[in-house]
């Protein structure tokens, strides 16, 4: 991908003070036209940034709440236009300017709504507006951040190791894509594309009209939610008391990061549940954890190849297969003739009957309340 550099303007961003009472500020270096540009050492520095930018991918709907690229839309009032969002002005504004001298206005203004975001740091931050010649006549803007970088040297002549003050890298450039191309020769005016690998949260905060689709943790607590609710619902049709405490124990239960297994509702329900999220979003991911053994599958698995179970007050977890594959170093597990499930579930009974202090069960036992 080639891009033609219209204007590119530098700032450094630089944090005055300490701690929580620091304040931003920003000095404006320089502002470049097409042959300045050309002559310039940002050019080098930029090299290739403007095409990672645009084929950078990303997921309408991210797998982690903490996925660092993101497509957001703008956000418009029913019966609106674009030209009634302040965040899509300020692109549209950079996109229109026609001289140098309306470009560094336009990113003047840019530059001062970023620096009074609580999220903002020191840095470079470089706006340039490019055209991708091949497909569009129509420019793009891209913002890219570049922080400070921490004890920095160079080899000098005169003292072999000199401090470079300020120095930045062009390594994890944060960034900002308008418009969006989802695809090579296609943009949606209504969409941009944020990269920020950290979670500082850079242009979320700086963007604060611009919406972005939930990721998949969110929609999966969103619409899990709804079920428990509709379950409560129909559990307590009457009881308007034991409906609402019901329901402030599953909203902690839902607000909490680790949970534990609640034991509400039958397998029935829940495969039900499940099958429910499955069909909307085939690729749903579970992981959880059996005291100190981590499980991680999809979510399809439940139900069909994956199974809880409970003997005595213990927790068993049932995962059935074809083959088994093992990676890495070689353990004697993998020399194994494993036991038929039956005796398995005979050990397990036996523990539990020792842990109660009960002798142990005979094998074929068919008592059917055992002593736990």
């Amino acid at each position: 991908m080639d891009f033609k550099v219209e204007y590119l303007s530098f700032f450094v961003v630089k944090m005055e003070g300490e701690g929580e009472q620091a304040s931003p500020s920003y000095r404006h270096y320089q502002t470049f036209d097409e042959n300045s540009y050309q002559e310039s050492n940002v050019m080098w520095f930029l090299e290739g940034e403007f095409a990672r930018t645009v084929k950078r991918k990303a997921e309408r709907t991210p797998k982690t709440d903490q996925a660092p690229t993101k497509i957001g839309k703008f956000i418009v009032e029913p019966g609106h236009g674009l030209d009634s969002n302040p965040n899509y002005n300020m692109f549209y504004r950079l996109k229109k300017a026609e001289s140098i001298e309306d470009f560094k206005k336009a990113t003047d203004d840019m530059i001062r709504a970023y620096i009074q975001t609580s999220a903002s740091r020191g840095g470079a931050l470089i706006i340039a507006r490019a055209k991708l010649t091949k497909y569009f006549d129509e420019p793009f803007i891209f913002i890219m951040k570049c922080d400070f970088e921490n004890k920095i040297a160079r080899i000098a002549d005169d003292f072999i190791i000199q401090e470079v003050q300020m120095a930045i890298s062009a390594k994890n450039i944060k960034s900002i894509l308008y418009p969006y191309m989802p695809e090579e020769g296609m943009v949606n005016e209504w969409e941009l594309k944020i990269f920020q690998s950290s979670h500082a949260r850079y242009f979320e905060d700086f963007l604060k009209y611009v919406d972005y689709e939930p990721s998949v943790p969110e929609l999966m607590n969103t619409q899990v939610m709804g079920m428990v609710q509709e379950f409560i619902e129909e559990s307590f049709p009457v009881e308007q008391e034991e409906k609402e405490k019901e329901l402030e124990e599953m909203d902690l239960w839902a607000g909490k990061k680790e949970r534990e297994l609640q034991e509400k509702w039958t397998p029935d329900q829940v495969e039900a549940a499940t099958q429910a999220l499955v069909e909307a979003k085939p690729d749903l991911e579970m992981k959880f954890k059996l005291d100190a053994v981590m499980v991680k599958s999809m979510l399809s698995e439940y139900g069909e190849n994956i199974h809880f179970a409970k003997i005595g007050n213990r927790y068993v977890v049932l995962i059935e297969g074809d083959s088994f594959q093992f990676d890495k170093g070689i353990s004697p597990i993998e020399l194994l003739r494993p036991d038929q499930l039956e005796e398995v579930m005979h050990k397990i009974t036996n523990k539990q009957f020792r842990s109660n202090g009960y002798t142990e069960v005979a094998a074929g036992r068919n008592d059917e309340d055992p002593p736990f």
